[in-house]
């Protein structure tokens, strides 16, 4: 991204803990640990809520088992700020859960806009063979719970291969519902402060 000011990458040593196949993901470290899974380059003009963070991410294809590479996920701190995301090559899904563990999956492809709407836990999956990018754009001020997806064992549902060139979601044996208190305070932006 030309004059961008932020930059991270993430690489599969990085993402350890995230894939319900620890066999598998062992396999990938041993070969690709300390390679990027995917990165961001993003330009913040301003601290404001008008301000709006702008950016792009590239994350590689493949999978650990059956399951699809993802990205960490998050949450907004300030839970009540909405994303954008605008695929700009390949095919993914952008997993989304509320609080309150509802479940809905988004497919992404070349010039599909996904909007993740204020208090949703949010992921991109990537489906395809070949790099996931998209565009980003969200308020400065919005900050990021990522450890929203690990307090609740991961997320609800699992992105899985179905065997026959597309996915399934696949119920994580791990996850824990959110108590009523932590959603309220997700919700009424409590959480923030936590």
């Amino acid at each position: 991204m030309v004059n961008g000011d932020g930059h991270y990458r993430k690489t599969y040593r990085d993402l350890a803990g995230l894939y319900a196949d620890a066999a598998g993901f062992e396999a990938i470290l041993a070969e690709k640990a300390d390679k990027v899974a995917y990165e961001v380059t993003s330009y913040t003009p301003g601290e404001k809520t008008s301000d709006l963070i702008m950016g792009v991410t590239r994350m590689e294809p493949g999978k650990v088992g059956r399951e699809f590479f993802l990205t960490r996920g998050h949450i907004h701190a300030r839970g009540d700020r909405p994303e954008i995301y605008h695929t700009l090559s390949g095919r993914g899904v952008m997993q989304l859960e509320s609080p309150g563990g509802e479940v809905r999956l988004v497919e992404m492809g070349p010039q599909q806009v996904c909007y993740v709407p204020p208090f949703w836990i949010h992921r991109s999956v990537n489906i395809g063979s070949e790099d996931l990018v998209m565009f980003f754009s969200y308020p400065a001020d919005s900050g990021q719970d990522y450890g929203i997806i690990e307090r609740s064992g991961g997320m609800r549902v699992r992105v899985m291969d179905d065997g026959k060139g597309g996915y399934v979601a696949e119920e994580n044996p791990a996850w824990r519902e959110r108590s009523a208190a932590e959603v309220d305070a997700i919700l009424s932006g409590e959480a923030m402060a936590a």
